[in-house]
């Protein structure tokens, strides 16, 4: 009990003085003792009590690089607390329950580009193509780098399944854990890109109403690329192999706009 008691000090301690994890280059994670070393062991005890499964395997190269690349999609450092960041990591580490970022709303990336002061209104458009680019041009290597993750679960249970007999159970354990683990932060970037989309959806069909401009078309077209990888990860297609759970082909969402001539028109969704 006084263990549970200290920890949960110290984990009250680090979440009143933490801001969000540091950024290094190409806005990935920068090593930092107090994110990387005393949050994450504060909020494995604190799992444990809550009786969620905890690994102690040391992570492969291709674990941490996961989680680096898909840290980004986790926060947005352009758009201060956008996703929340302070409490991106205090998920992150485990000092509060998974899935917090169920409960975020999708008007929040809207607002802030509403409140950002632009000489021109055909700026936010921009703004938001910039970021769908963006996103875009870091997935190929995040899918790989989940994607290897993925095979490292599967070549742990071909060992065990081999070696296990002459192991202590303890490993099955920490296999099974890290398996959970893993699909569990896999799950989260999931629902975190997802998230991007609906947001720059929203806040596109809200430009719309509020400054109509051409601007719109290649925000849209730059949606309709990014609803690629979405409908891929929604079927945890990573690899580029093909559904890994249900079959079927890639979806991708239509068009807000048809043309005519020169006028453009716009549809419903």
């Amino acid at each position: 009990m006084l263990r549970l008691a200290s920890a949960l000090a110290l984990a009250t301690l680090l979440a009143a003085c933490s801001a969000a994890r540091p950024v290094g280059d190409f806005g990935r994670a920068a090593p930092s003792f107090t994110h990387d070393v005393a949050m994450p062991a504060a909020g494995d005890f604190l799992a444990r009590n809550r009786k969620e499964p905890v690994s102690n395997f040391n992570k492969t190269d291709q674990e941490e690089e996961m989680h680096n690349r898909v840290w980004r999609f986790l926060v947005a450092a352009h758009a201060k607390d956008w996703v929340f960041d302070s409490s991106v990591e205090l998920q992150r580490t485990r000092i509060i329950p998974p899935r917090k970022d169920e409960h975020y709303t999708v008007e929040r990336y809207y607002a802030w580009l509403r409140r950002t002061e632009y000489q021109s209104s055909r700026t936010r458009y921009a703004t938001v193509g910039r970021h769908i680019a963006a996103d875009i041009d870091t997935l190929p290597g995040t899918f790989a780098a989940i994607c290897a993750v993925i095979e490292i679960d599967r070549q742990r249970a071909i060992a065990y399944a081999s070696l296990g007999r002459d192991l202590p159970p303890a490993m099955g354990d920490n296999l099974a854990a890290r398996k959970y683990e893993n699909d569990a932060f896999i799950a989260w970037f999931v629902r975190a890109l997802n998230y991007r989309h609906a947001s720059y959806d929203y806040a596109l069909d809200s430009l719309l109403v509020e400054t109509p401009h051409e601007q719109s078309l290649a925000v849209d077209e730059a949606l309709r690329r990014l609803s690629v990888y979405v409908s891929r990860a929604d079927r945890h297609d990573f690899c580029g192999d093909g559904d890994t759970r249900r079959g079927g082909a890639s979806v991708v969402i239509p068009s807000r706009f048809q043309h005519t001539g020169d006028q453009e028109v716009v549809l419903p969704k």
